[in-house]
Order: C-alpha cells, then sequence, then structure tokens
C-alpha cells in the first residue's frame, strides 16, 4: 500500500464529507440556522437543542422532502470519493475503504462547523453503496425485523442494522480483514456520533422523562414517525 494515497484517500473524503447539506439546504430554503433547531420533550413543554445535524433534523424543519434531499447530498459527498478510489485502485480495496471511513469522520466532525456534525447514517449508506450495495438493503430490513419481532426494543430496530454490518461483511468478503476492520470502525465511530444523544437520554431518565424525550425524538420527523406506526403494527411497547 501507497502511504500517499492512503493520506489522499482519506485527507479528500473527509473533506467532502464535511460538507453540511443540512446546514446549506436548510440557510438556502429558510435563511435559518438548523443548529438552533430545538425538538420538544413530549408533552412536558420541554425542549432541547438538536444535537445531531444531518436528514432527520432538516425534516423537522422542511418536511420529508427537505430531509429526503439532504439525505440523497450526504450519501453522495461519500459514495463519490468511494467510488472513485474504488475505480482507481481496483486491487487495493482498502484505498476505498479508507475513503469511505474519511467521508464519516467528515460528516460527524465537519472542519468547517467546529467539527459539529450529524450522527452519520446517510454518510455510512454513502459508503456502503460502493463496497457492497446488497447491504444498504439486507441490514436495515434484518435490523428492522430482529428489533420489531425478536427484541421488540425500538432502539434495536433503529441501529442494529450497523451492528450487523460486521457479521454481514465477515459473510460477504470470505472474513477480509480491512473490511471486517472498517465494520468495526464504523460502529465505534457511530458510538462516539451518538454521545451527545446519549448524554440528553442519561438528563431526561434522571429526571424521570425517558419515554417523553424518546416520544418527542420520534414524533419530531418523519422517519420516527413512521417507526412508531411499524411499532404499532408489531405491537412494540414504547418504553
Amino acid at each position: 500500500m501507497d502511504p500517499v494515497i492512503i493520506i489522499s484517500s482519506l485527507l479528500i473524503s473527509y473533506l467532502l464529507g464535511s460538507i453540511s447539506f443540512a446546514r446549506l439546504i436548510v440557510k438556502l430554503w429558510t435563511g435559518k440556522d438548523v443548529a438552533e433547531f430545538e425538538v420538544a420533550v413530549d408533552g412536558t413543554g420541554e425542549t432541547y437543542k438538536a444535537v445531531s445535524i444531518g436528514g432527520n433534523t432538516v425534516s423537522t424543519v422542511l418536511g420529508a422532502k427537505g430531509g429526503l434531499t439532504v439525505g440523497v447530498l450526504d450519501i453522495l459527498k461519500v459514495t463519490l470519493p468511494t467510488l472513485t478510489f474504488k475505480l482507481l485502485y481496483p486491487e487495493q480495496p482498502v484505498y476505498m475503504l479508507i475513503a469511505a471511513v474519511g467521508g464519516l469522520v467528515g460528516h460527524i466532525w465537519p472542519i468547517y462547523y467546529r467539527f459539529h456534525g450529524g450522527a452519520g447514517f446517510s454518510a455510512i449508506m454513502g459508503g456502503l453503496l460502493v463496497i457492497d450495495w446488497l447491504a444498504v438493503l439486507a441490514t436495515p430490513i434484518a435490523g428492522l425485523l430482529l428489533g420489531m419481532v425478536v427484541f421488540r426494543n425500538m432502539i434495536v430496530a433503529s441501529l442494529s442494522w450497523i451492528w450487523l454490518l460486521v457479521p454481514w461483511l465477515w459473510w460477504r468478503t470470505g472474513g477480509d480483514p480491512a473490511h471486517l476492520f472498517y465494520a468495526v470502525m464504523v460502529n465505534v465511530l457511530f458510538l462516539l456520533a451518538m454521545r451527545p444523544e446519549y448524554k440528553i437520554a442519561m438528563k431526561y431518565k434522571k429526571e424521570g422523562k425517558m419515554l417523553e424525550y424518546g416520544l418527542g425524538n420520534l414524533k419530531s420527523n418523519p422517519m420516527g414517525r413512521g417507526m412508531l406506526k411499524m411499532a404499532k403494527f408489531f405491537k412494540v411497547e414504547i418504553k
């Protein structure tokens, strides 16, 4: 492996990943700063400032259309550099994987916005479209069924597709170390990105308002409301 190519793939993808389409689209359409948006704590009259700046947050301000627009752009900003390095160096998938990780890091900690970005859902999808497009379909569906049918837990239904990337890529690549390292890195980076959300959740848990916090979060955006409808369909109790 060439260290110059490794650094180039990481740097280029990081700088592209740092572009915050959530901020740009909301500013363009409304003139407001999406980072100032506040989420309601269901039934309490309380609010807290959104800490994840991405498509979901935009959908609370601009609706599903705005959120989808940002989601697609966030996917593309990672897909393009990942695909570029895959095409340039097909014999060295490591460069492609590094580009995907770099784009995710940029999305979570963007250099242009004081390192305050999104959780990384769309950015992860952007890399996976190139690395293994089937994972984009298979892991979210499997994670949803695992959460709704097996564990009957909303958190598992929402997040387990990311955890499933480790066994999925192990199976798909025959245990290739580079792909396994990528899957593990995605999980580690996502957990780090979720720390601010976790701190807020723990605050409301201590106050006995965990259910209200969770419902407010879900009701604030179209995807969350869709999850609530699925939970009702599968008779999953919201706790």
